[in-house]
């Protein structure tokens, strides 16, 4: 399963980001995004990826603190015929925190089940043109099938903040987990971080990588 960036490949583990990607689409003053963002998301992007393609269970798990701003523009994209979001810029930040082996299982097909941990995610919202607090605190759930992502629940918890963002983003919530909204891209989203982000943008590591295991012959008698 987030991710914080508005390209999940972007935000670690297209997990706590997932849920952002889908949560916070932006209005009218744009709010400048903070210095170090960028930095701060590329440096756990490759420690993510670093887990993701060694797939070595010992270690330290996956902390992160992140934040980052999006446009209204670049969140409208994210609008459909269901869901469109009425309101300003945001800004994000979450702190993540991944299990390292609990990760590996479920991509070497020695687990098929990833829950995180809840994690809450504290925004600014242009609203009225005034800038509004919301926190949203999420568990996302992703079911894996052959080392690959094969479903996923955002699974929201709770939400504060102005009514109107507050009913958005909890409809956002109910459309991809009620009834699929977002399942597809979102798991798309993860495979491709997976199999094409990491290797493209970290090929040192593809060396550094485990061989697989040579499969077990029977005794000779």
């Amino acid at each position: 399963m987030l991710s914080l960036s508005c390209s999940p490949a972007r935000l670690a583990a297209a997990v706590a980001a997932l849920a952002a990607m889908i949560l916070f689409v932006p209005g009218t003053h744009a709010l400048e995004e903070q210095r170090g963002e960028a930095a701060a998301i590329e440096a756990c992007d490759k420690r993510l990826c670093t887990i993701l393609m060694q797939k070595n269970a010992k270690g330290n798990d996956l902390h992160c603190k992140l934040t980052k701003t999006w446009a209204r523009s670049t969140i409208k994209q994210a609008d459909s015929h269901k869901l469109s979001w009425a309101f300003g810029d945001a800004r994000c930040s979450v702190d993540i925190n991944l299990n390292r082996s609990h990760l590996v299982a479920v991509l070497t097909g020695a687990g098929r089940k990833f829950f995180m941990s809840p994690h809450t995610v504290h925004c600014v919202v242009e609203l009225d043109g005034k800038l509004e607090n919301v926190t949203a605190t999420l568990s996302p759930k992703i079911h894996f099938k052959d080392g690959k992502a094969d479903k996923i629940w955002v699974n929201l918890k709770e939400v504060e903040g102005p009514a109107g963002i507050k009913a958005t983003l909890l409809a956002a919530a109910q459309l991809a987990d009620g009834l699929g909204l977002f399942h597809r891209q979102m798991i798309k989203a993860i495979n491709r971080y997976v199999d094409r982000h990491c290797p493209k943008t970290y090929p040192q590591l593809i060396a550094a990588s485990p061989p697989p295991a040579p499969s077990a012959k029977p005794d000779k008698k």
